[in-house]
């Protein structure tokens, strides 16, 4: 498994950073897996500074952001058959107010990830999540560490997903009721929200209950809305079903919604694509079942 690795300077700029903690969490689970981890020059630097994964053949270096190194990081997403530099997807942990993540290389980072299929993990909680979802599939048992992820009975879930997506969140709500039916709350925005009722309601959820709590609809704020129960750490898990050809009139109501979940990097998951979000929920189930009753 080959996965790009960076993060912006206040993510390794100290001990207590996002990216040595996230290596502090899961360096056993990414030498456990045998994690390929091609980092951009900065972010190679700062680890190998450290004793984090000293020893570790799978970190590779790639050039510095301005020679390149996220752009090649974008290139190899995509795919690069002809050289065998394919990537599976991509860690980038986002200081939200850093103007370089909206450079055009970052933004197509995430786009290339969403087109692919292919997790884009931006926050430090979803790069832990990942390795535990990885490590389940791969047969080991669960880490005792991760369980906090898998709290689903405590947690709220957002499921959001753009005009194109919702009949694949709906195909994915309905083979994964039960599991989302696990958690405390989920909420939605306002087309969505209403149909997860009613396919909730065709599944004998009870007439008179909200399987999720409906809020506006994007272009009205929903987006909105949502963010602020992230960024007050009411709302730990976002899917959010993106449609990444289709330019949108509330583009900047999307943006604050994953700002804020990279803003509570520690606190909240997010994932942008059906074929990972299927991916997580298989192993939530499989460790589930693997746990003494």
């Amino acid at each position: 498994m080959r996965m790009g690795l960076a993060a912006n300077y206040l993510h390794h700029s100290h001990d207590e950073a996002a990216l040595f903690r996230w290596l502090r969490a899961c360096g056993q689970g990414i030498r456990e897996l045998g994690i390929s981890l091609h980092a951009v020059g900065r972010t190679y630097d700062a680890i190998v500074s450290t004793d984090l994964l000293a020893g570790y053949a799978g970190l590779v270096r790639y050039p510095y952001g301005r020679e390149g190194g996220l752009m090649k990081l974008v290139a190899e997403v995509v795919g690069l058959p002809e050289s065998g530099r394919v990537l599976d997807g991509a860690i980038y942990l986002i200081n939200p107010v850093n103007p370089s993540s909206t450079f055009p290389e970052a933004v197509a980072l995430k786009r290339q990830c969403v087109i692919h299929q292919k997790p884009f993990i931006s926050t430090v909680a979803s790069a832990c999540d990942w390795v535990e979802l990885e490590r389940i599939h791969a047969g080991f048992a669960p880490d005792p560490n991760a369980d906090g992820f898998h709290a689903l009975e405590t947690q709220t879930l957002a499921l959001i997903a753009h005009d194109a997506m919702k009949p694949q969140m709906l195909a994915y709500a309905a083979e994964y009721f039960d599991l989302l039916s696990r958690f405390a709350h989920r909420v939605a925005t306002g087309t969505t929200g209403q149909r997860l009722n009613e396919l909730a309601w065709s599944r004998g959820w009870p007439a008179e209950q909200s399987w999720v709590h409906r809020y506006q609809s994007g272009p009205m704020g929903g987006d909105a809305q949502i963010a602020d129960l992230v960024l007050e750490r009411r709302c730990q898990r976002v899917l959010f079903f993106e449609d990444p050809h289709v330019a949108r009139q509330h583009e900047a109501d999307i943006q604050l919604l994953e700002r804020a979940v990279t803003t509570v990097t520690d606190d909240a998951v997010c994932t942008t694509s059906p074929v990972v979000a299927k991916r997580w929920a298989q192993a939530a189930i499989r460790r589930a079942a693997s746990r003494p009753c």
